[in-house]
């Protein structure tokens, strides 16, 4: 039996009409008196329905007519009262999410220098804070490994020692996010933009936004990245800032916002976490406008998540988590402002790579995720995070780059070498070209098969750093590969642009770094503009702003070729979520009657004689969100939903009265013992009923839109991308002969992805923890 839930997002003078979809569904007298005897459950996991947009604008404008109905000083106040609302929504988000990402990075930071060592200063110092001051590289004085706080003097017994607690804090980091997510969360697993970007589109998932989750996914982020493997803070930060805007809305008991609002306010609240993760508010923005696409040309959302994005980054600010007083993470060095046209040549090469990696990291990354889900390490997470924790601390201690963490290998990469600076591990010896390539290609390639894996552990992991990493590995490598041809050939023709100086640099492989970066995280994500505003962004080469668009575009094409889904499409298309991506779709020719149900194949109402178990008989059966009403002739009357259906049960079954209408409500007045043996009928508008029936226009839907069946099926494709309807009809001359439903244009649209669909099935097992 499926069970009724308050929904505390619907405005109370239209909630009978947005009743949420499972409601108990009683029988006889003896489900009354076992249902009596059970405690109310909490909703399911996941409620796949989706919400009508076209009835929430609805419902949004009666909203506002009614708020501005109200007269005098009432009136204004309620106005003003309203908009303050939003504005406290929007700006205390923008503090709170802040406030975490300057908490996280502090946290981050602390538990993994304790994996290598302490502060002689006390063990909640982390290594930037006792060594301030210094530069990368630099010996610092007051921090000690534990080799050499406990003394030791042995080589051999130091490496041991240091490898130890390296991987069994890495284990015990890893295991206690993994704990908190299995046990007390779960879905605060992964990064979360996937069903982000489903929720903004109208998909009705509340559970993954409750305050729960908020702390677990805090929590478990710090741990999880603290514990070395190969994943990134950043994509889970949009998750968290989400979960912080509804736990501020859910402060307005009384005046929560209904279903549209709710997703003005997330997807202003996206903006914000992206701002935080990479100290990047404009790029927040747009990555609000590019990947957020329903809210692209809706300017109040626009407005909302720039504010929320500027806060959120002078919040961060503020705070000062790292000691830079700057927003910019991975700060550029580069004496040498220009570039020379040959370096388009290795940028190019690098954005093919990009794309060609990102496409492969994808696949990779999908086969595992089905993998698991096959093999029974989907009954042992835990395990698994454990196994590969252990298995990516044994690699990663042996490489120099894989050792130290993701975001401190990044900021290095990106820095120039400076004689009056220490050396980053080597990576500026002259001497060790050769050395230093084949570590970084051989750490590029072990991050991405680690990276693979990892992203889609039960913890929370986001793919945006490591990815990151993966790129300025490669671009570095080339880098200093050009750099070493440079040195050795400087006549070549090639470099005539360069200084007649041989000691003054010409190459610099930093910046190479970041091509490879942009290019890499292009070929993933698919990102373009809000891609290479955040890298700009990210690390202040604004004067190279054009070849990051060249590598960012390069690697989108060549990424395309592979397939045109990024890494966030490919996890909703693996989850099922309803969401209908905005690509323009091209048929072949194909109408409107390849993909619709004949009126044959669809379940319909007939308009008139109805009975209450007829209705209950049906919702039985039949497990759809709603059915058209039809006369006996096959005229389209309309369409009645589920919701409506449960809603008239609940009015009309003496059975189920004590259910459908809390304990102070007042039963309505139509309602009788004989009820349940009433006629019910859907007749149009305006016409009286017939066959002394009970008319029940109230609850028919009669705005549908209705097209013919000849059309081509690129003009249906996109009235569902640009309407966000649920369903059409096809008639003829008023007619009804077939349905598409947006269920219909998911699965037309996902034919040709892989696996799609196949971790569906996860979703019960979440709900069983």
């Amino acid at each position: 039996m499926s069970e009724e839930f308050d929904d505390p997002w619907a405005d109370a003078p239209t909630r009978n009409s947005r009743q949420v979809e499972d409601v108990y569904e009683l029988n006889d007298e003896s489900d009354v008196e076992t249902l009596m005897r059970q405690p109310m459950k909490a909703a399911s996991a996941i409620d796949s329905a989706t919400i009508d947009w076209l009835q929430e604008d609805a419902f949004e404008r009666s909203r506002q007519q009614r708020l501005h109905s109200i007269h005098g000083v009432q009136g204004l106040l309620a106005q003003l009262f309203d908009t303050w609302r939003i504005w406290f929504i929007t700006v205390m988000t923008g503090v709170g999410v802040g406030v975490i990402g300057a908490w996280l990075d502090v946290l981050v930071r602390w538990l993994s220098d304790l994996r290598e060592g302490r502060c002689e200063y006390g063990i909640f110092y982390n290594q930037v804070a006792c060594c301030s001051g210094l530069d990368p590289g630099e010996d610092c004085t007051q921090w000690f490994s534990w080799s050499k706080w406990f003394g030791i003097e042995a080589i051999f017994v130091q490496s041991l020692l240091q490898a130890s607690i390296y991987n069994i804090l890495a284990i015990i980091f890893s295991s206690s996010a993994a704990v908190l997510v299995v046990v007390y969360a779960p879905f605060a697993f992964h990064t979360g933009i996937p069903e982000i970007k489903a929720i903004l589109s109208g998909y009705v998932f509340d559970e993954f936004l409750g305050p729960w989750i908020l702390l677990i996914k805090s929590l478990g982020l710090a741990l999880a990245v603290s514990s070395g493997l190969s994943l990134g803070k950043e994509g889970p930060l949009v998750h968290v800032s989400c979960c912080m805007a509804l736990f501020i809305a859910r402060l307005f008991r009384n005046h929560r916002p209904n279903e549209t609002q709710k997703r003005r306010i997330l997807a202003a609240a996206a903006a914000a976490g992206i701002s935080v993760a990479f100290g990047s508010p404009l790029g927040g923005v747009l990555f609000g406008l590019e990947e957020l696409e329903h809210f692209a040309n809706d300017s109040d959302i626009i407005w909302r998540a720039f504010v929320t994005s500027v806060i959120a980054a002078v919040s961060l600010q503020y705070i000062d988590p790292f000691g830079t007083s700057k927003l910019v993470l991975f700060q550029v060095t580069n004496g040498d402002e220009t570039w020379r046209a040959f370096e388009l040549v290795p940028w190019f090469f690098l954005s093919v790579i990009g794309g060609v990696l990102g496409s492969l990291l994808i696949k990779l990354n999908v086969a595992a995720a089905v993998y698991r889900h096959r093999s029974i390490l989907r009954d042992y997470p835990v395990l698994e995070v454990i196994g590969a924790t252990a298995i990516t601390g044994c690699i990663s201690y042996l490489v120099v780059f894989l050792r130290v963490q993701t975001s401190e290998l990044v900021a290095n990469l990106f820095l120039e070498c400076d004689p009056a600076k220490g050396d980053y591990h080597g990576l500026c010896n002259p001497t060790a070209s050769v050395e230093n390539v084949f570590l970084l290609i051989l750490t590029a390639l072990v991050k991405i098969g680690l990276t693979a894996w990892t992203f889609g552990m039960m913890i929370p992991a986001g793919i945006f750093l490591p990815t990151i990493a993966i790129g300025a590995c490669i671009g570095r490598a080339v880098g200093l590969m050009v750099q070493g041809l440079h040195r050795s050939y400087p006549a070549l023709w090639i470099f005539s642009a360069c200084p007649p100086d041989p000691s003054v640099r010409c190459v610099s492989p930093g910046f190479y770094a970041v091509i490879g970066a942009s290019a890499m995280l292009g070929g993933v994500t698919r990102m373009t503009i809000s891609l290479v505003v955040i890298m700009f962004e990210l690390t202040g080469a604004l004067s190279h702003v054009l070849p990051i668009m060249i590598s960012v575009m390069v690697a989108k094409w060549v990424g395309d070729a592979f397939g045109k889904e990024g890494i966030y499409p490919s996890w909703i298309a693996l989850r099922n979520y309803p969401w209908i991506p905005s690509n323009e779709y091209r048929d072949g020719g194909e109408t409107a009657s390849s993909i619709l149900v004949p009126f044959k194949n669809l379940v319909t109402l007939e308009a008139e004689g109805l009975t209450i178990p007829q209705l209950k008989q049906l919702l039985k059966s039949h497990d759809y969100h709603g059915y058209p009403v039809v006369t006996r002739e096959k005229e389209l009357i309309g369409y009645v939903t589920r919701a409506s259906i449960k809603t008239i049960i609940c009015q009309c079954n003496p059975l189920s009265i004590i259910f459908c209408f809390p304990l102070n409500a007042s039963v309505p007045a139509a309602y009788s013992s004989q009820d349940s043996e009433r006629v019910y009928g859907f007749v149009r508008r305006n016409e009286g009923p017939s066959n002394n029936s009970t008319n029940l226009d109230q609850y028919l839907e009669e705005a549908a839109i209705q097209l013919k069946r000849e059309v081509p099926l690129e003009l249906v494709v996109n009235t569902f991308q640009k309407m966000n309807i649920r369903y059409i009809f096809f008639t003829r001359h008023g007619r009804l002969e077939g349905l598409v439903t947006k269920t219909d244009i998911v699965r037309l649209l996902r034919s040709h992805i892989p696996n799609a669909g196949d971790l569906e099935r996860e979703k019960s097992m979440y709900q069983s923890r």
